[in-house]
């Protein structure tokens, strides 16, 4: 008949076998008494003889040695339950004699008025490689939990003959309980165990921390589905049904059902703790089968990885933000060589030519080169303060400046300008209903209405007319600017926001494809939203609408 020392036995070897963090006993000389697999595999070790009796040193850097006997003195005197070396980096060293980052939890227990140190080692290596990165990554389990178990049941076997005869067993059953115990109370993952119908029989202090719960609230009472996101959980039922060909219904089965097949289940899982905050897992699911095969529970090892997600997405918008501003700039390299090419061409050739005209009848000559060379250099400061522009907008540097102010007296102003710089005989006209007092940003204001005329005048035949309107009332200020030019395909004016978009038609006027980009992005800075009316011979018409509610 199996006895409760039976079962003490089982538990704790398996949690020392099979744990996924190195495990060290240590008697109070400093020596090694005992090393799990895990432990010899970190430190390139095959049996557990080559380290009981060594010193516990033998694991550390040699430069490191002595001061570490000084530590273990100090800690022999005042023993407690910690993490070790707080603050500081801990090393280890393989049989090789190659080092790596370790992290180290202390406890210990007493046998036989003996007392024995207990640490807890994980290697961190990839932790520390990503910490520069950001990211914070949890060690994952190595093995599959079925193959855990049936090296559990054979060692259970092995020494249930062992446990019977000799009242050594008993000495052997209390370390290994206080090891079992150890191990649950300083693990660094949440530990759950349940009967085979899915109610919970273990839930470690992790669990307990990191959940809200305590084991008595959730012990003989709930299942896995009291820690798992509904939606999620509907979803992967949907998914699992599909991958394994079978009817999985929502609920507990979702969680299990990979785990009766003895197909891998390691998944990421969102953890609803007990105040309703969520946070994601790396979850493995194991069935727990006796020595005839039967199902008698299941085990759910699961590890925080809530920070490495984060870090993750921080790194991904990251490196999408650097794309984005190396795409950027390739276009703008590509603008810059062909929208630079004509005016620079035009200015050098001018000014050789101004160098030919000497005479002062030709004053009319030089009159007509000057002015190409002034035209042509403000082509090129538009060209470069539309860049400057989007660079500013993308890199958050542009502050709106919220004042109240006239704005017929604004748009007036602009008109004025812009008319000076209009083709032959082209008119802009103003008319302005409502209120004349507005708060808005009145330089960005201005930029506003000088690209939509400038795009006017550009795109507009001699003689036309473009009409500017504004409009205030309680609820809305609108900006309207009509021309009677070219016009814009239906096709062209879902893009015609975008940066670098030119219009199909205008790919043979100047221009950096930016105007528009930059007026949306201020628009939208005030809280505003611009649309276009355009038909394809007979003009265009740009609305701008700011809601007067949420403007500062």
């Amino acid at each position: 008949m199996e006895t409760k020392f039976d079962s003490y036995l089982e538990s704790s070897k398996a949690l020392f076998t099979h744990a996924s963090v190195g495990i060290l006993a240590i008697d109070h000389q400093g020596l090694i008494t005992m090393a799990n697999p895990h432990l010899l595999r970190q430190f390139g070790y095959e049996y557990e003889k080559e380290l009981t009796g060594q010193k516990i040193e033998i694991l550390i850097p040699p430069r490191l040695r002595a001061k570490h006997e000084n530590h273990r003195d100090n800690y022999n005197r005042h023993p407690q339950n910690r993490p070790m070396g707080i603050g500081m980096d801990l090393m280890g060293v393989r049989k090789n004699g190659t080092e790596f980052p370790v992290e180290i939890s202390l406890g210990h227990y007493m046998i036989a008025d003996e007392r024995f140190a207990l640490a807890f080692i994980n290697d961190i290596t990839q932790r520390k490689e990503i910490e520069g990165r950001i990211i914070t990554l949890n060690a994952e389990l190595e093995e599959k939990v079925a193959e855990r178990t049936k090296e559990l049941l054979d060692i259970v076997q092995k020494h249930e003959l062992q446990i019977k005869e000799t009242e050594a067993a008993k000495t052997e059953l209390e370390r290994a309980y206080a090891f079992e115990k150890a191990i649950l109370d300083y693990a660094g993952a949440i530990i759950i165990a349940t009967d085979e119908k899915g109610i919970i029989q273990l839930f470690n202090p992790v669990a307990e921390r990191m959940l809200g719960y305590t084991a008595k609230e959730v012990t003989g009472i709930h299942t896995f589905k009291l820690f798992h996101d509904w939606q999620e959980t509907k979803q992967r039922a949907e998914e699992f049904s599909k991958e394994l060909g079978k009817q999985i219904e929502p609920g507990f089965e979702t969680y299990v059902a990979k785990s009766r097949l003895n197909i891998e289940n390691e998944h990421e899982w969102l953890f609803v703790r007990k105040d309703g905050s969520k946070f994601t897992v790396l979850v493995t699911k194991t069935a727990l089968r006796d020595k005839n095969n039967k199902i008698i529970g299941f085990l759910g090892i699961a590890h925080d990885i809530s920070q490495r997600k984060k870090a993750e997405k921080l790194l991904q918008k990251s490196l999408e933000k650097e794309k984005e501003v190396s795409d950027l700039k390739s276009k703008f390299v590509s603008m810059a060589s062909h929208e630079f090419r004509t005016p620079l061409s035009t200015i050098l050739s001018s000014a050789y030519l101004l160098s030919k005209y000497t005479s002062t009848e030709d004053q009319e000559k030089r009159n007509k080169h000057i002015d190409r060379i002034v035209s042509s250099v403000t082509m090129l400061t538009d060209t470069l303060n539309d860049f400057l522009s989007v660079g500013k907008i993308e890199e958050g540097k542009v502050e709106v400046k919220w004042k109240t102010f006239d704005i017929t007296e604004n748009i007036s102003a602009v008109v004025k300008e812009m008319q000076g710089i209009a083709k032959k005989s082209q008119h802009i006209a103003y008319e302005h209903t409502g209120e004349k007092m507005v708060r808005l940003d009145a330089t960005i204001l201005k930029h506003i209405i000088m690209n939509l005329l400038s795009n006017a005048i550009k795109f507009s035949p001699e003689n036309s007319l473009i009409e500017v309107t504004s409009s205030v009332s309680n609820q809305n200020i609108q900006l309207s600017v009509r021309d009677k030019g070219m016009g814009i395909s239906p096709e062209d004016q879902e893009k015609l926001f975008e940066r670098f978009f030119r219009a199909s038609n205008a790919v043979n006027i100047q221009g950096t494809g930016l105007g528009l980009h930059i007026v949306k992005k201020y628009a939208e800075m005030m809280h505003g939203s611009i649309t276009c009316k355009s038909e394809q011979g007979e003009g265009t018409e740009f609305i701008i609408n700011f809601d007067v509610k949420n403007v500062a």
